[in-house]
């Protein structure tokens, strides 16, 4: 059950609020539908509802608000918009991705995908889906953790006849098993054939809730379209005929050369305009619409034509929302209701602070805007996301062929020492290409998120949290470690293959050497991460890789070109004597190998700037919490 109180939107600039005090009641085991035209405040609402905006009010699902639910995707199932995932991925790499972010296993994704009928588009990009079928994806992505809620905004815009028939064939059914159902449609036929219940919004605020016999018996109404070049002729001629022979007619200019008229036939039209000489492209009986009452004209419409039985004086402007057509104003009835639960919720021991502040407050209580929660397999969800599109097997093949073809120059030319040359690093260039395109998959790691949220789709944003950015270090250290040592591997093999054995040798300090190329290029790879996770792009994720050389490597210099009167010379031998037990395993020359790593220009310099682009993201994670 769904229960809201009170949702009221913050006032814009001199204007009223887009949606005032709304509160309604949405059951358990029946569809509900929030009908509203264009700017009524359908969408306002469901963001207050889903605290995706700030405002005011109170919506509980299951008696719980949604902050306080522990896994909220498991609880409701959230449709807003289009489908925000990398144009690239997958349709089955979607849902599997989000299968890790809502800890569910990943079989799900097959089932909701025979669940919706996309099994046969399962391997299609995403960027290559029509707009039907990513309604359905859209949809599957709400089931996914299998929610007792579903809340859609406009989940049938854009689909056919066929397609909206097969979408509330799935609403049914998920009500029927006892879910609560809440879909917003501007569509009075579509809200009379889907919902049980039909709540009516003009202005924001709430001008009708009845069931769905109620709503076509009294706010549905049959009407003749009538289309024709001539529209504002012929509607001032069928007014005067209506006002001579004191007949109830109804003439809406609508957009276009489109009239609306209500209380009259196709027949009488069309011979009215047969008598007058008006040419007439269109003239068909519809059902369903619910009529000036309920309709706000267009911005290009004109003031509605209302002729009286007796009335002889021209038509009057009426105003472009209606009043409740109950005796009592069924939004009063229903906050009441709603009232009444809340009351009924905090006997039982369930209230919150919110919610006691809100008893004793006259206002609703505020709407807090809270950001995403954290995958709740973020490793699993990050190797779905970093292994689901080509872009990271393009980087790598791209970094091989060029750190091939710059060894091979590098040998030819001679005077390389054998690092540079495995590393395929010429003294010209501040970084070698696989550090650079370590950096890059780095930079891909938050770049891709914040370009296509799927995490937080409807907040529009990433949540930054640190076990998110813990799997995404993991994550772009192994993928860093395996692109320095298939360098290392290919430019080796390559070597021996052209030039021999002789640049190929393995010195005798290898162990060393590998240690220096691993940490340089798996640091290159964190900085790309904690860049762009900061900066929120890809771009300067990699700009903060290549500033390291450019920018920072030349102060460190500077800082340790000035005279020292100390050496760090014996520190293994103090890191032994410091320990109350004896480093296993020489562990003392490792700790001493890496303190003169960062002693060298470039190791300071990645970390001072590892330092810092943490220290930033920790700021980022922690402000929101602070404030």
């Amino acid at each position: 059950m769904i229960q809201a109180i009170g949702l009221t939107s913050n006032a814009r600039k001199e204007r009223p609020p887009a949606v005032d005090d709304v509160s309604f009641v949405a059951r358990t085991g029946r569809v509900t539908a929030l009908l509203g035209a264009r700017e009524a405040g359908k969408t306002t609402v469901v963001r207050l509802m889903l605290e995706l905006q700030q405002g005011r009010g109170i919506t509980y699902f299951r008696g719980r608000p949604l902050h306080h639910l522990p896994h909220p995707a498991r609880e409701v199932g959230v449709l807003l918009g289009d489908v925000p995932g990398h144009p690239a991925r997958t349709v089955r790499g979607q849902l599997r991705m989000l299968c890790a972010a809502a800890g569910v296993p990943v079989r799900r994704a097959d089932e909701v995908l025979e669940a919706v009928g996309l099994v046969s588009l399962r391997d299609q990009r995403l960027g290559t889906l029509s707009r039907g079928m990513d309604r359905r994806l859209g949809l599957a992505c709400a089931l996914l953790a299998d929610p007792h809620t579903l809340v859609l905004d406009d989940p049938a815009d854009g689909l056919s006849n066929r397609e909206s028939k097969w979408l509330h064939g799935i609403l049914r059914a998920h009500a029927g098993l006892g879910g609560t159902i809440l879909f917003t449609t501007s569509d009075p036929k579509e809200a009379a054939r889907t919902a049980d219940r039909v709540i009516t919004l003009a202005g924001g605020k709430v001008v009708a809730d009845q069931e769905v016999a109620d709503f076509a018996r009294t706010r549905l109404r049959p009407r003749v379209a009538v289309r024709s070049p001539y529209a504002a002729r012929l509607g001032a001629v069928l007014a005067k005929e209506a006002r001579a022979a004191k007949r109830t007619v109804e003439v809406v200019p609508e957009d276009g050369n489109r009239l609306s008229v209500y209380g009259s036939t196709c027949a009488d039209v069309g011979e009215t305009a047969f008598r007058h000489g008006i040419l007439v492209h269109q003239l068909a009986d519809e059902t369903g619409d619910a009529g000036p009452t309920a309709a706000r004209p267009l911005p290009s419409a004109g003031p509605r034509a209302a002729v009286g039985p007796a009335t002889g004086t021209p038509p009057k402007a009426e105003p472009p929302t209606a009043a409740p057509l109950s005796a009592e104003p069924p939004a009063h009835g229903e906050r009441v209701q709603a009232e009444n639960i809340r009351r009924e919720h905090d006997h039982r021991g369930g209230a919150t602070p919110e919610t006691r502040a809100a008893a004793l407050s006259p206002l609703p209580p505020p709407i807090t805007v809270r950001p995403a929660p954290s995958p709740l397999r973020p490793l699993r969800y990050e190797l779905h996301r970093a292994t689901g599109i080509a872009t990271g097997y393009a980087t790598v093949a791209l970094v091989l062929a060029v750190s091939a073809l710059l060894s091979l120059l590098l040998a030819r030319v001679g005077h390389t020492p054998q690092p540079r040359l495995l590393a395929a690093w010429p003294e010209e260039l501040p970084l070698p290409p696989a550090a650079l395109g370590a950096g890059l998959l780095g930079a891909f790691a938050f770049g891709d998120e914040f370009r296509h949220p799927a995490l937080a789709a409807d907040r529009g944003t990433v949540p930054r949290r640190l076990g998110l950015l813990t799997a995404k270090l993991l994550v772009s250290a192994a993928t860093a470690s395996l692109l320095a040592v298939l360098v290392v591997v290919c430019d080796a093999a390559l070597l021996h293959l052209v030039y021999g054995s002789g640049p190929t040798k393995v010195p005798a300090y290898w162990p060393s050497a590998a240690a220096s190329w691993l940490s340089l290029v798996i640091a290159c790879a964190w900085a790309g991460v904690l860049a762009s996770g900061v900066f929120r792009s890809t771009a300067a994720g990699l700009a903060a890789v290549v500033a390291v050389p450019v920018a920072i490597v030349p102060l460190v210099q500077k800082a340790w070109e000035g005279p020292s009167v100390r050496t760090a010379a014996g520190l293994p031998a103090r890191l032994r004597d410091l320990a109350l037990v004896h480093w296993p395993f020489g562990a003392e020359r490792i700790v001493a190998a890496g303190v003169r790593m960062v002693a060298q220009p470039v190791g300071g310099a990645l970390t001072l700037s590892l330092g810092a682009l943490l220290c930033a993201y920790l700021l980022t994670v922690l402000r929101p919490r602070v404030r």
